[in-house]
């Protein structure tokens, strides 16, 4: 399998999934089970509970329940299947543990609807931080089935089907990548349960992480979507930058 690395995502690894407002897509990441570990092939599939179990155990742990960071994101919005995009969006994002997470625009560049798009998507995101236990990709919130294993390079990676248990916007229907050795999750694909508008037809999101300092937190975010009255749209957001910001000492000056 080969993942994409466009986007955005910037949040912790309670995964709170951002709302995007304005677009919506075409794609079920449905998949019929792999026969990688059916029952003809008479190799039983691992325990899905242990992964779970393992995922959660992983999520708790993360330094980024507990430490700031700041990312710096391009956004790049492309109408249709043109090939340039028609918008350029900067925005350095700055999370304060445990739920605070605030934005700025930095930099915007071609057709305004752009830049209102992703502010409207940085509200959600700022928003849904707040729901952390809610929106995390656990038992609480999901069912899973246990789908196929794949490779990325060497590192071996857990498919699995996930299930809302209720019609949430913050919940995706889709599947997880899950890291066989680490069990963190690599990747999540899907459509929100519940349409976060109604201007919204469809919307298929996918969402890439990786390491930030020791973090495991989102680095890339695509999301094709189609927008009543005005068409397809895709959004793609990259972590170009990030860090952790200096500690301050209490006069308010940087060590």
């Amino acid at each position: 399998m080969t993942h994409k690395c466009k986007i955005t995502g910037t949040t912790t690894p309670r995964l709170w999934l951002p709302v995007l407002v304005f677009l919506a897509t075409v794609a079920s990441s449905s998949q019929a089970p792999s026969s990688s570990f059916s029952s003809s092939s008479g190799i039983n599939p691992p325990d899905l509970s242990l992964i779970l179990r393992r995922m959660e155990d992983v999520q708790r742990q993360d330094p980024a329940e507990s430490r700031r960071y700041e990312v710096t994101r391009e956004y790049k919005v492309f109408r249709g299947y043109d090939k340039q995009p028609t918008s350029q969006v900067m925005a350095q994002i700055n999370f304060v543990p445990p739920d605070v997470k605030t934005y700025k625009i930095t930099q915007a560049q071609g057709n305004s609807r752009g830049e209102k798009m992703v502010r409207e998507l940085l509200d959600r995101e700022t928003e849904s931080a707040k729901k952390r236990h809610g929106s995390e990709v656990s038992r609480a919130n999901y069912d899973f089935v246990f789908l196929r294993q794949e490779n990325f390079g060497v590192i071996p990676e857990y498919v699995l089907r996930i299930v809302p248990k209720r019609k949430d916007k913050y919940l995706l229907r889709g599947e997880i990548w899950v890291d066989a050795s680490t069990f963190h999750i690599r990747r999540i694909e899907g459509v929100p349960a519940k349409s976060p508008s109604f201007w919204i037809k469809n919307i298929h999101i996918t969402l890439q992480f990786a390491e930030l300092g020791g973090m495991w937190v989102p680095v890339s975010f695509d999301a094709i979507a189609t927008v009543r009255l005005l068409g397809q749209f895709t959004l793609a957001g990259l972590n170009i930058r990030s860090s952790e910001p200096p500690a301050t000492m209490p006069n308010g000056h940087a060590q």
